[in-house]
């Protein structure tokens, strides 16, 4: 049985590595960007709804561009990420960036309801990736969901990445480990966020994009946790982040199940400037196999 389906894209994040607002840059051979492809995907897979979070500046932006192309195709929605549910006893004057991509989903509370999708605005996943999420949902009650990736599909030649490395046992994430990824010596080395030591991956490991599904009844969860985080954070609340794997993470310690379903797609993606060119010559290898239309949305 089809059900509804709503992908959460999140698009508050500054671009500081790619020197702007990448979530807009033209990749495509008539000026789309990256989140063109993942709208593109999600309604060819049975998406329903699409909710963008942005910050509030941007809004215009993403209006003028990315939602008149698709507001006439699907329901669309923009949430702003800010401060607003954040308790005033915690003071954030200081701090530039967002809060984190957790924070980020909760701003959307109000308009997810159901079972929900969230991505990075920047990052190609490819169409297998939003076909087996849409299915899963269609199919299954319990859990929660996760497409991964082969770690060797998702590398940049020109730095680091950040991934979440995944444990599996059966199909289900058992730990996920925020890493900082690259090649040293001929090999890959994950170096994990929180400071503990370096190790190294294999080429077919599964890493985590921040491709997770959802019930609505995460908001819960996400509403606790930021108390929680909050609290413990006091004192850093300037560049500390509240974090959606670290999130899923607490929660599959606990009692929650989720599902891991993997992609053989490669990603693309512009996390430095120097990727830019490699992103455009692949995504024409696509159009020209097929796989997408010259003019994306003609």
């Amino acid at each position: 049985m089809k059900k509804d389906l709503t992908l959460v894209i999140l698009a508050a994040g500054m671009g500081s590595r790619f020197g702007g607002l990448k979530q807009v840059e033209p990749f495509g051979p008539n000026g789309e960007f990256i989140i063109d492809y993942s709208c593109f995907d999600a309604i060819k897979a049975g998406f329903t709804k699409i909710v963008f979070i942005i910050k509030e500046e941007n809004y215009e932006l993403f209006r003028e561009t990315i939602g008149s192309r698709i507001e006439s195709k699907i329901d669309v929605k923009y949430v702003f990420q800010d401060f607003k549910n954040v308790p005033k006893e915690y003071d954030l004057k200081d701090r530039i960036k967002p809060l984190g991509t957790a924070h980020a989903i909760l701003c959307a509370k109000n308009d997810v309801k159901g079972n929900f999708v969230m991505i990075n605005s920047d990052d190609y996943y490819g169409r297998d990736a939003f076909m087996k999420i849409k299915d899963f949902f269609d199919h299954n009650d319990k859990d929660y969901a996760m497409v991964a990736f082969r770690v060797c599909n998702t590398m940049t030649e020109n730095g680091s990445v950040k991934r979440g490395v995944c444990k599996c046992v059966n199909n289900y994430l058992t730990s996920i480990i925020e890493s900082k990824i690259e090649r040293v010596n001929g090999e890959i080395i994950a170096a994990p966020l929180d400071g503990r030591n370096s190790f190294q991956v294999e080429e077919n490991d599964l890493v985590s994009m921040n491709f997770f599904g959802f019930k609505d009844s995460l908001f819960e969860v996400l509403e606790k946790g930021l108390l929680e985080f909050l609290e413990r954070n006091k004192d850093d609340l300037s560049t500390c982040e509240y974090l959606i794997p670290d999130v899923v993470d607490r929660e599959i310690q606990g009692d929650k199940n989720v599902c891991v379903l993997e992609s053989t797609d490669k990603w693309l993606g512009i996390t430095y400037k120097e990727d830019k060119d490699y992103v455009v010559s692949e995504l024409r290898k696509l159009i020209d196999n097929g796989v997408y239309p010259e003019d994306l949305w003609k």
